[in-house]
């Protein structure tokens, strides 16, 4: 099992101005437990010993003192911040500051804003077992036109069709991966540029080298990024 994550946390969250320009939206509460709580509770137990967390500059008072408060709860060896001084997308920062970090081994990665219950050793397992360079865990939902859906040849991800209005499955990607790094090699950089998102830059090239996976699983998902579903998940949640 690999024992290192990287949660994407600097996003904006747009969607839920006002109260994300008071507090980031990982922070935001279910349960009365932030969001990203839910998430490092699965990497404790599955036995994920060392989490990067991505975040912007304006919300590091917010992040410090989330870790103080409750960073013994999840017993790892270290959760520490990477500070993104300038907008990097969801995949430039990891491919240009973590890789030494990363090593050799696969590692997950994974939205810091959802509520997910994957079972990661099975994840594991499959893209150990399928011979992928990354796997994505596809969550079922029952609106996957408001989503991406990923566009399947047996186990393997072809395509993503976004938000389609006639969805060939019911399965989306849950914003979580696990990435082996010899893919970093079929990066597409394009010039001098810092910024890359990991849906245009690296997917689309494994899928069509057949080395994208998909991962369907049937845990829980609750996407919280706007006030209708993060309302969803706190009555889910606190019922």
């Amino acid at each position: 099992m690999p024992k290192k994550a990287i949660i994407l946390a600097g996003g904006k969250g747009t969607r839920l101005h006002p109260i994300t320009l008071e507090i980031p939206k990982p922070l935001l509460t279910v349960k009365k437990q932030p969001i990203i709580n839910y998430l490092l509770d699965i990497f404790k137990k599955y036995g994920i010993r060392e989490v990067k967390i991505i975040i912007k500059e304006a919300d590091k008072e917010d992040f410090f003192w989330w870790r103080k408060r409750y960073e013994t709860r999840f017993d790892l060896r270290s959760i520490t911040f990477e500070v993104e001084k300038e907008p990097m997308g969801t995949l430039g920062y990891v491919y240009h500051h973590l890789r030494d970090w990363i090593g050799n081994e696969p590692f997950f990665m994974s939205n810091a804003d959802e509520l997910k219950e994957v079972d990661l050793a099975g994840m594991h397992d499959f893209h150990v077992e399928n011979s992928g360079l990354a796997t994505l865990a596809l969550m079922k939902v029952d609106n996957p036109s408001d989503y991406g859906v990923a566009i399947m040849q047996n186990e393997r991800i072809t395509e993503f069709l976004e938000k389609p209005e006639n969805p060939p499955s019911s399965f989306i990607s849950g914003g979580l991966y696990l990435i082996s790094p010899e893919s970093f090699s079929r990066v597409a950089t394009s010039g001098n540029s810092k910024f890359l998102m990991i849906e245009k830059d690296l997917f689309p090239k494994l899928a069509q080298a057949k080395l994208l996976l998909g991962y369907k699983h049937d845990g829980r998902f609750f996407d919280c990024g706007t006030f209708e579903r993060l309302e969803k998940a706190i009555k889910f949640f606190s019922s």
